[in-house]
């Protein structure tokens, strides 16, 4: 594993968002969901593509979620995706989403 310096680490920006619109997305090689996040004033709405097709789209609907923001926006596909959402990997399920355990303000910085 290779190590990073704590001024890269800080340049991260990752922010809490809740999913307002999740759409199929047909054109995925790999299936996957069309998500827009609103992370609060600040930032605003975000919209991404997830490989998360295990979560139905009600359990994903006004979910928190934990996104890294000051990525470049990145092109898959038709969709140009401009937050990347965080999750654990696992072998059985695939993207375990990442969220607060209690309710915070939408743009809250994680830390």
């Amino acid at each position: 594993m290779a190590e990073i310096s704590w001024e890269q680490f800080e340049a991260v920006d990752m922010r809490v968002g809740r999913v307002v619109g999740v759409e199929e997305f047909p054109e995925a090689r790999v299936p996957a969901w069309k998500l827009e996040i609103d992370f609060g004033p600040e930032i605003g709405r975000k919209r991404s593509s997830a490989q998360i097709i295990h979560y139905p789209r009600e359990k994903l609907e006004g979910r928190l979620v934990i996104g890294v923001v000051n990525f470049p926006p990145k092109r898959i596909g038709p969709v140009l995706s401009e937050v990347l959402v965080l999750g654990a990997l696992d072998d059985a399920k695939g993207v375990i989403l990442l969220r607060p355990d209690e309710d915070v303000e939408l743009g809250d910085r994680i830390a």
